[in-house]
């Protein structure tokens, strides 16, 4: 019994072994015959698939395009939105700097991590009282509504202004004459201004002034000082011709079109003089401020010894 078990299981005893050696010499030309017969559908398969591949390459194309144009304007958008916006130059007020027509690109990114305007910038910003009362409006067509909306074209509906940031919170501005312009004393030299203008006005309409600069606040002014209606002749809105810094879209960094009038928009060293903004900084170190911080340790030993009795 156990030899017949283990001849059944090696295949050279018994009966049932004989079927087994006919199965194995066959198995091989199946393996052939269904290997060759794999390779006749493969060849006829990838036959018909480079012959079906340019068609499906084509209609690929023009299924994805309607993706790949609405990724593109969710792009421009989010750029327009927090990163850099094209404006239009609408007026002669920033000549020679700026001439009518021109297209700026402004920096909208700094303002979202708390930077705030600072001397000598150009920055766009938005109508804060009314500034552009009785100016024409724009009537845009449907192409040019859709490229303002994007960021491609400048928008033709917001009501907005670029001048240059003149003074900053707790600044003192004056016009003098017909100049210089003064900040916390110190004469601006300003190169930029027209040529033929003077840098102050002469004029009982506002040319002439001294003001102080709140917080929070900036005053602006045009580089064709006599041909524009800038913080000097809106001093009787309910801001004292001051621009809300929280009205500031952005600083203009360059200008971008025509393409002839490329380039950036610095900062002009005057702005960077040595003692401009001393009388700021006087604000905190004033006699009262320090004999306030001085009597701060007085009163604290004081009552240190009143605990210990």
């Amino acid at each position: 019994m156990g030899d017949v078990a283990v001849g059944a299981r090696s295949g050279h005893d018994g009966p049932e072994g004989q079927p087994e050696r006919p199965d194995d010499a066959a198995a091989p030309a199946v393996e052939g015959a269904s290997g060759s017969g794999s390779e006749a559908a493969d060849g006829s398969a990838t036959t018909e698939r480079a012959e079906q591949d340019p068609k499906k390459k084509q209609r690929s194309f023009w299924k994805e395009l309607p993706i790949l144009i609405g990724i593109a304007l969710v792009l421009a958008l989010l750029i327009k939105t927090f990163l850099v916006q094209a404006f239009s130059i609408p007026s002669d007020s920033m000549q020679n700097t700026l001439q009518q027509g021109d297209r700026v690109l402004v920096d909208k990114l700094t303002p979202w991590f708390g930077s705030e305007p600072e001397r000598g910038e150009v920055v766009v910003f938005h109508d804060p009282d009314g500034w552009l009362r009785g100016e024409p409006t724009a009537n845009p067509n449907a192409l040019q509504t859709v490229l303002s909306w994007i960021g491609l074209m400048p928008s033709a509906e917001e009501k907005d202004l670029i001048k240059r940031v003149i003074g900053v919170g707790g600044d003192t501005i004056q016009c003098k004459g017909t100049g210089p312009l003064t900040v916390n004393g110190k004469a601006l030299n300003e190169p930029y201004v027209y040529p033929g203008n003077t840098p102050c006005s002469v004029d009982e309409d506002g040319g002439q002034f001294k003001v102080k600069v709140p917080e929070g606040m900036i005053w602006v002014m045009g580089d064709h000082r006599q041909n524009s209606r800038d913080s000097r002749y809106n001093q009787t809105d309910k801001h004292n011709g001051m621009v809300p810094v929280s009205e500031v879209v952005g600083r203009a960094i360059v200008k971008a079109w025509p393409i002839n009038r490329w380039g950036t928009l610095p900062v002009p060293d005057t702005f960077g003089q040595y003692g401009l903004s001393d009388q700021v900084a006087a604000a905190v170190t004033s006699p009262a401020s320090v004999a306030l911080v001085g009597a701060v340790p007085l009163v604290l030993v004081r009552r240190k010894r009143k605990a210990s009795k």
